[in-house]
């Protein structure tokens, strides 16, 4: 348990450039407290005492604002930053050196059972207010960029963002948009709009040209 605050304390001081000590983050840090307290609520609910489990968890959320299921699996090392409206899972996992920020929902996309929340391998980082939902996976060192709605996986090293969230980089290298590249909706209107103008003055010159015939 000391060792598994240990390092949540060290990554907490690793991100976070406004933490002036290790003992000013262990008084004052919600996530670290959140962190530490579902430690004990998972260990509850892993010798079946679910009911306490829950109680603690719903504590927790009081004193700290973070929400996390005490079934979540989240590795040492992790840093919740502010972390005010986080809401994490029953079936989440969460890696080591994982950075989540404020208003972010881990969750899921209705009431389907099983694994129904993301996994969230070692390294990525997931920015204010952003929300994935589903039982996928969010890959390594990935960001996750804020207010994004990630409803799909999410390949390593990947940059998301938007609504729904789009994959715009790989390894820092932009990717091209492809779809954009061979489809323009509004050109292919334009194209459709002329066409049609175009059969329109021919059947209008022919009509004149029947009257000017019969008179």
């Amino acid at each position: 348990m000391f060792r598994k605050l240990r390092a949540d304390i060290n990554a907490a001081k690793r991100n976070d450039p406004a933490a002036r000590s290790k003992f000013e983050i262990w008084l004052t840090s919600a996530g670290v407290h959140a962190l530490s307290w579902h430690r004990w609520a998972n260990f509850l609910y892993r010798i079946r005492l679910k009911l306490l489990a829950r109680i603690t968890s719903q504590f927790a959320k009081w004193l700290t604002g973070i929400e996390i299921h005490p079934a979540a699996r989240i590795a040492p090392g992790v840093f919740i930053d502010h972390g005010a409206g986080v809401v994490i899972g029953e079936t989440a996992v969460v890696e080591e050196g994982v950075v989540i920020y404020q208003g972010v929902t881990l969750g899921g996309t209705g009431k389907e059972k099983g694994k129904r929340h993301p996994t969230i391998k070692r390294g990525a980082t997931i920015s204010a207010g952003a929300k994935i939902l589903g039982g996928f996976t969010v890959g390594e060192c990935a960001k996750i960029g804020a207010g994004a709605v990630v409803l799909k996986e999410v390949p390593p090293h990947a940059t998301v963002v938007g609504v729904p969230g789009k994959v715009v980089r790989i390894n820092g290298e932009k990717i091209p948009d492809l779809e954009q590249e061979k489809s323009d909706p509004v050109a292919e209107e334009l194209c459709h709009l002329r066409e049609r103008t175009h059969i329109l003055e021919e059947e209008l010159a022919a009509l004149k040209q029947q009257i000017k015939d019969k008179s």
